[in-house]
């Protein structure tokens, strides 16, 4: 069976990676982690373009038969009229290649699932995988970098997280079962050899030395499965025999604590927790898996001393003392990212409790960021809006 990524890249025909599928468009990445999603480049600027089977009810830019086709913008462009406009086009005018195509790969994909469930390979919850590429080109033009994902899924299963829909997509393209969210995992065991690979060809081409994130969404590189296959870390092992490069982590665990000093041997490390709240009876509501707050901060503590910078994303927005929480941050914290929630996914139930229902109002989580916001800043904190943290 082919990978599911070459698969997908043959909706567009002939198109490789690096080439013009439309008079100047030119397609710089591929990735089924999120779903399926390539990303576009012209004039200096990016589009993702994502698909999804259809289904009743659901928006999308263009479509066919049998999928639909959205774009979605880099974080600094978001409210770029015109980048949406041109995000808009490009979807209507892939959509008669894609329709040329997508009977002819669709029917392999199910056929490749079909022979999967004969060999009974897509009942494990925990699938041991190799093969494939791991570096995916992401970001924006101006500041673009590599995602790097030792897993795909995540036992932490927060219920909000909104990579569970998306992860969704290329699971069932590829045959796997509906199984929750926080109840499987593919990790990537050949990871370290192969990104000592991919890193060893990038230093040749590469003469920026693009950053590389961990934790692209898809998963957490410190859930628990880490503590047994130690993917990250090793992976963490090959970027510090490697020519130096930026490096980010994001987590919920306090499982990173392990690699403080790996970290700090890395000349430009950044490594942070998710800090959604500063009171842990919330936390307890909406990510039990996930984490204490004074582990998270713990952990934080201890990687700064040892020499790594630090930073926290707050997103979504939860309730608590906010001000405590900016406190907490300051003390630990070199940078955070602030965002609101985006979509409820499979924590419904979550905010309908009545203790909690307020702070899914949008309205809310908008006031709630901007008073954190304020509060970080006066105690100089540094607020980054993209993907990275910057110098």
């Amino acid at each position: 069976m082919q990978d599911l990524s070459a698969r997908l890249l043959a909706l567009l025909g002939d198109a490789r990676l690096g080439g013009e599928v439309l008079p100047g468009q030119r397609l710089v990445a591929a990735s089924t982690e999120l779903g399926i999603r390539w990303t576009f480049e012209r004039n200096g600027q990016r589009i993702h373009v994502e698909l999804s089977p259809a289904r009743e009810g659901a928006r999308y830019a263009a479509r066919t038969s049998r999928l639909l086709i959205t774009y979605r913008l880099p974080p600094s462009q978001r409210h770029d009229a015109a980048q949406a406009s041109a995000g808009l086009a490009l979807c209507q005018q892939l959509a008669p290649i894609i329709a040329r195509h997508e009977d002819a790969v669709l029917d392999a994909l199910e056929a490749d699932a079909r022979a999967m469930r004969e060999e009974r390979v897509g009942a494990a919850r925990i699938r041991q995988l190799r093969g494939g590429p791991l570096l995916v080109l992401s970001g924006s033009a101006a500041q673009p970098f590599y995602t790097l994902s030792p897993y795909v899924g995540c036992l932490i299963g927060c219920r909000f997280c909104y990579a569970q829909s998306r992860v969704g997509v290329a699971r069932a393209l590829s045959g796997l079962p509906d199984t929750p969210w926080g109840a499987f995992v593919d990790a990537r065991v050949d990871a370290p050899e192969q990104l000592a690979l991919e890193v060893a060809a990038l230093d040749r081409v590469d003469g920026a030395r693009l950053p590389i994130k961990f934790c692209p969404i898809v998963s957490d590189p410190y859930q628990a499965i880490e503590a047994k296959l130690r993917l990250s870390e090793r992976c963490l092992e090959v970027l510090a025999a490697a020519p130096p490069r930026r490096v980010l982590v994001l987590t919920r665990s306090a499982l990173i604590a392990r690699d403080a000093a790996l970290l700090a041997r890395l000349p430009d490390a950044r490594a942070g927790v998710s800090l959604p709240t500063i009171d842990d009876a919330v936390r307890r509501h909406f990510e039990p898996r996930a984490a204490r707050i004074d582990e998270r901060l713990g952990t934080l503590r201890t990687l700064r001393a040892a020499g790594v910078h630090t930073f926290a994303v707050v997103q979504p927005m939860l309730p608590g003392d906010v001000h405590a929480l900016a406190d907490a941050i300051a003390a630990a914290c070199d940078a955070a990212s602030l965002d609101v929630l985006r979509g409820e996914e499979g924590a419904t139930a979550d905010f309908d409790d009545p203790r909690y229902a307020f702070s899914r109002d949008e309205r809310w989580q908008r006031e709630r960021l901007d008073t954190l916001r304020d509060a970080l800043l006066a105690r100089g904190v540094a607020l980054f809006d993209d993907e990275l943290p910057s110098d």
